[in-house]
């Protein structure tokens, strides 16, 4: 069961992760594909600026859910098996994201994995995912730029992973999944230089 451990929560996770709210939303409710719509990216914040808050919070609520419940789930699974808690809840929260970004049944086309980085941190150090979410939430508030505050706020919550001693192997996985995920906000990036990146609303706005 020790080694099993491991293909259990791979595959597991990577089913889960590879459920895209924010694709199916847009099917089933406005019979659509959201990656056809604005930039394209199968996340809470296209959807948000492409439908409204109407039902995009619920995308955001899911995405952080799936990544909750699997790293929570197998950081205990690997505890039982003898590995370390912290160990099993990042080498899940790295699966659950590559579902997320490379989903089979969307044809592999999915979203940059933010939200499930982010829920994936609280269940590894609670402490490094409340110091992500208030850095968001500053940055949210101040410059305004999703992608911006996305990056800066897991950067931050990888880096306070080894600052708070969490378990080396746990921390490096995690910041491998960062550093993933902020390449995939390259063109994010291109627009930030060039001055030309939407701003984020918490209102109503498209």
């Amino acid at each position: 069961m020790r080694i099993a451990i491991w293909f259990i929560a791979a595959a597991v996770c990577y089913l889960t992760g590879s459920f895209n709210p924010a694709i199916t939303m847009s099917k089933l409710i406005y019979h659509e594909d959201i990656r056809e719509k604005g930039s394209g990216n199968p996340g809470f914040t296209n959807f948000k600026r492409v439908y409204g808050n109407k039902y995009a919070w619920y995308v955001f609520a899911l995405d952080l859910f799936k990544g909750a419940a699997v790293c929570l789930l197998f950081g205990y699974l690997f505890t039982l098996c003898g590995y370390d808690r912290q160990l099993g809840a990042s080498f899940s929260c790295a699966f659950v994201m590559l579902g997320h970004a490379f989903p089979a049944q969307y044809g592999f086309k999915g979203g940059k994995g933010f939200l499930v980085l982010l829920s994936g941190l609280f269940a590894i150090d609670w402490r490094a995912g409340l110091a992500a979410f208030a850095v968001l939430a500053v940055l949210l508030l101040t410059v305004k730029y999703m992608s911006l505050s996305s990056m800066c706020s897991l950067t931050a919550g990888a880096a306070l992973l080894f600052i708070l001693g969490c378990d080396t192997a746990a921390a490096v996985i995690y910041s491998v999944c960062v550093v993933f995920m902020i390449y995939r906000h390259k063109e994010n990036i291109k627009r930030l230089v060039k001055g030309t990146e939407s701003k984020f609303s918490l209102g109503n706005k498209k």
